[in-house]
């Protein structure tokens, strides 16, 4: 291996007596919920099963320059300080937590440069002084909140995967410092620097995992222009999450596939008929027998590229809420009801094993694609997406749909409506899908394992047709499901693909077997599963409540803080509460990490006047807010409050008017 480029394990990355300095040029640590729970799930993932011996992780590289006639070696971070800072904080806190010996850990590695209230934060963390209350270590102006936000989530988030997994922390930690294995890679002393980081930052240098697939794919269809022009027109038009499938095909070819002035309706049956339809269009850009190497199939722009002045929508107008590769997987696990990992870190292995080794992979990959196209279009229509518009950004539920731009006789424009609309009388119900879409989303912040997605594609792609009634009803179910049958349970919870694939999405818990004492120990604080819990319940008081504001406008939103309405230490001459009603589900509520450090001490008086300006977290919340006093028996008889919303959802399909 080359002197520039060092194999180190976790615990020697941490343990040296190297300095890694974040320099000024750097942007703050950013890193949200979902990506440290992607690295402690990717850990996780990677640890050994059963009595197979433990491998190499490779969690990524860590570009540095090192600074010259330094007495101990320093490393300027160019790149990789995200994952750096994480798993420095995520070693902090498992030192701090005393539950495995890391007297290895006994000083910081990482520094900042003229960045004093990220070295203090960052000392404070290191030294476990972050109890409760950040103004007792340090004045808010002294808080780099990036920095103990992300403390914060690790404290959250890694015992609740621990325990979902099944994993001690013995476990965890001695796969993490021995086997994960991050490479340092040193440039040489004489980089420009500002010219290493803008190529760097440049997109698209290195080969995707996904578009290696479609190489291997379009392989398999050697000696069949037409059906290798066919999944490469497919394959370019889904690749764009954030675009309607439409979008990514040319006027003709969307009124071949979707309908002559429609373009809301998918026309072919399986990709023999839809090879025919893109034939049919005539703009087929690739000629008959044409030899392409690997590379060159890769490189092949996409066929709907080319400009036109039609004025379309830009696809910056939506965000996704899944990317590309694990799409991929999602349909291939619908496709196949097979129990796949939805993980794109196996991408290839998983198609390898599903599609590419088959019996007959041509067919194979003809039907992935066909399924590709169709669950593409049923994705666009019938889940959410982030829209953009008007200044402004909000949940959305829309469909494609072809209009005549106004010009008689033009060749038409595509336009977004709401899925479910004035044409069928269903606009309410457009919403309320919205709603409990958004629900599942906000609750599951990372983009692998993302199981609210994989039923409903699951239902949309074996339905004989999408009624809005039947869709909300079948995702109110699997949301019962998911709360009841796994995160409520006082035993081991049923399996995401057993109640998805095995029981159709239909709720196993009856309300006759459920009193709300039993869910007790399940929902004080700490033993919470998943956010779920407390969104789904938003969801249902939403519908209770709706009728006037602030409800009718809430929206749900990522807030992962769990809040103790009254606070667990409450300002000097106020009494503290028992342990039993303070983390009693009854005052607790979800808010949004940077509102949790601000309030963590206001007595309820002063959250409820500090929310008067400012929109609600949560419908729980905003009815908390409501009582008075806020004490024992007020959390008492809101916990019997909320139990009985949720039990009553165990006996209702909340019908519609």
């Amino acid at each position: 291996m080359s002197e520039a480029i060092t194999q180190l394990s976790i615990e020697r990355l941490l343990s040296s007596n190297a300095e890694y300095v974040i320099p000024m040029y750097q942007r703050n640590y950013a890193w949200e919920e979902g990506e440290i729970t992607q690295l402690i799930q990717d850990v996780i993932d990677y640890l050994p099963k059963q009595d197979k011996p433990a491998r190499n992780y490779y969690i990524g590289s860590l570009v540095v320059y090192e600074r010259p006639d330094g007495k101990t070696p320093v490393f300027e971070t160019i790149d990789g300080q995200q994952r750096l800072t994480t798993l420095s904080l995520l070693t902090s806190y498992l030192k701090n937590t005393k539950v495995v010996d890391l007297d290895w850990y006994a000083n910081l590695s990482i520094h900042f440069d003229s960045r004093e209230h990220s070295r203090a934060t960052f000392a404070a963390i290191f030294e476990g002084r972050f109890k409760d209350d950040p103004a007792e270590v340090l004045a808010e102006k002294q808080i780099n909140t990036g920095i103990l936000n992300g403390y914060r989530l690790i404290q959250k988030v890694l015992p609740q995967k621990l325990k979902e997994n099944g994993v001690s922390a013995q476990q965890f930690a001695d796969f993490l410092f021995r086997y994960v294995q991050i490479m340092r890679v040193k440039v040489p002393a004489d980089t420009d620097l500002n010219h290493y980081f803008e190529i760097m930052n440049n997109r698209g240098e290195q080969l995707e995992k996904h578009e290696v697939l479609k190489a291997r794919m379009m392989e398999k269809l050697q000696g069949c222009q037409q059906s290798q022009n066919c999944l490469h027109t497919v394959w370019e038009a889904c690749a764009n999450m954030e675009r309607y499938v439409q979008m990514g095909f040319t006027p003709g070819q969307r009124s071949s596939i979707f309908g002559e002035h429609t373009w809301g309706r998918l026309e072919p049956a399986n990709f023999d008929e839809l090879t025919v339809a893109l034939h049919r269009s005539q703009e087929v850009a690739y000629k008959e027998g044409a030899k392409l190497s690997l590379m060159d199939i890769v490189a092949r722009p996409p066929i709907s590229a080319e400009k036109t002045d039609n004025g379309e929508e830009a696809p910056e107008r939506f965000n996704t809420v899944i990317n590309f590769p694990n799409f991929l997987l999602h349909v291939l696990r619908a496709d196949t009801q097979a129990d796949i990992p939805l993980d794109d870190k196996r991408l290839l292995d998983t198609f390898e094993e599903h599609v590419l080794r088959k019996t007959d992979p041509a067919a194979a990959v003809k039907r992935f694609t066909f399924s590709l196209l169709r669950c593409k279009y049923l994705f666009d229509q019938y889940v959410i997406k982030r829209e953009f518009i008007k200044g402004a950004d909000g949940w959305s539920l829309k469909r494609f749909k072809w209009n005549d731009g106004g010009k008689a006789g033009g060749a038409g424009r595509g336009s977004y409506v709401n899925t479910f609309g004035e044409e069928d009388g269903s606009e309410g119900i457009n919403r309320r899908i919205l709603m409990l879409l958004s629900a599942f989303h906000v609750s599951t912040p990372t983009l692998v394992y993302k199981h609210w997605l994989n039923a409903a594609l699951h239902y949309l792609f074996h339905a004989e047709q999408v009624e809005a009634q039947a869709y909300l009803q079948q995702m109110e179910s699997v949301a019962k499901a998911f709360v009841f049958d796994r995160f409520l349970v006082p035993v081991a919870g049923l399996e995401y693909f057993a109640m998805i694939y095995g029981n159709k999405g239909v709720c196993q818990t009856r309300r006759e077997d459920v009193m709300a004492e039993t869910l007790k120990p399940r929902l004080s604080f700490g033993n919470i599963e998943n956010n779920l819990v407390f969104n789904f319940l938003d969801y249902l008081l939403w519908l209770e409540h709706g009728a006037s504001e602030p409800v009718k406008s809430y929206e749900f939103t990522f807030r992962s803080s769990v809040e103790h309405y009254y606070p667990q230490h409450p300002l000097p001459g106020h009494a503290p509460l028992d342990a039993e009603p303070l983390n009693s589900f009854g005052n607790l509520c979800l808010i949004s990490h940077d509102k949790n450090s601000r309030l963590s001490n206001f007595m309820p008086s002063a959250k409820k006047e500090f929310y008067q300006n400012n929109s609600i977290d949560s419908v729980k919340q905003h009815l908390m807010m409501k009582t008075e006093p806020w004490d024992a028996h007020a959390i008492s008889e809101h916990y019997q409050q909320m139990m009985d919303v949720l039990l009553k959802s165990l006996a209702s399909k909340h019908e519609t008017e």
